[in-house]
């Protein structure tokens, strides 16, 4: 729901042609969230089945002719938004983001195991807020920690995709609509960003599907 704001796009309205929605397009990207179809001050407060309808409505309903990745961006944990994604759609890979901590890995390492269980390839781990700059000082705190998402792919034996900073400028860019790959397409966050989907996209050359497990019963 927060995309239309971080991409700029809170009076977008999609449009709808032959009775599919066609996305909204930000900075050459093209978008859809549920954002879009309710008021910004409206929870969401759906039970499993109408999680299940939205997802894949917005996967059936919406023209995604012309796009070269979909990447669904989806809440933690292992519920039934996961499940739906994994059950029903033929996905080329998940990538898990977590912050450093350990009381986030538990969440993340039990949302990877999900994948691996429903056969899903695993394409690395990001580590968000991996640390703090000041930028008055230049001294690094790590107010969340820092490596233990690398640790935590090198013990499930996945890749590292690479460290986020916890930084001031790429938050004023999500809120102002211009997210800091657009605002700063020099600057250090950005080039981190372009290096972890650069890792993303190597990891998609060599992601396969590993075959179901068959059981013979007598």
């Amino acid at each position: 729901p927060s995309q239309p704001m971080m991409m700029g796009q809170m009076a977008a309205k999609p449009e709808q042609v032959d009775d599919k929605l066609k996305p909204v397009c930000a900075h050459g990207v093209d978008v859809m969230s549920i954002g879009f179809m309710v008021d910004a001050q409206t929870p969401m407060i759906w039970r499993g089945p109408m999680v299940q309808s939205a997802i894949v409505q917005m996967l059936r309903d919406v023209d995604w002719s012309g796009v070269d990745l979909l990447i669904v961006d989806m809440p933690p944990g292992t519920g039934d938004a996961q499940l739906t994604m994994a059950q029903k759609i033929p996905l080329a890979g998940a990538i898990i983001v977590s912050t450093p901590q350990d009381v986030a890995l538990i969440d993340a390492r039990k949302g990877l195991n999900m994948f691996r269980q429903t056969a899903v390839p695993v394409l690395g781990i990001i580590e968000n807020m991996s640390q703090f700059v000041c930028p008055h000082c230049g001294t690094a705190s790590d107010i969340f920690g820092h490596g233990g998402a690398q640790h935590a792919a090198d013990e499930m034996g996945v890749p590292f995709l690479g460290a986020i900073p916890l930084d001031l400028a790429t938050r004023m860019a999500g809120d102002a609509g211009t997210p800091i790959v657009a605002s700063d397409t020099d600057g250090k966050a950005a080039h981190i960003y372009a290096d972890i989907a650069a890792r993303m996209m190597a990891a998609l050359q060599t992601a396969s599907r590993p075959a179901p497990k068959i059981s013979m019963v007598d």
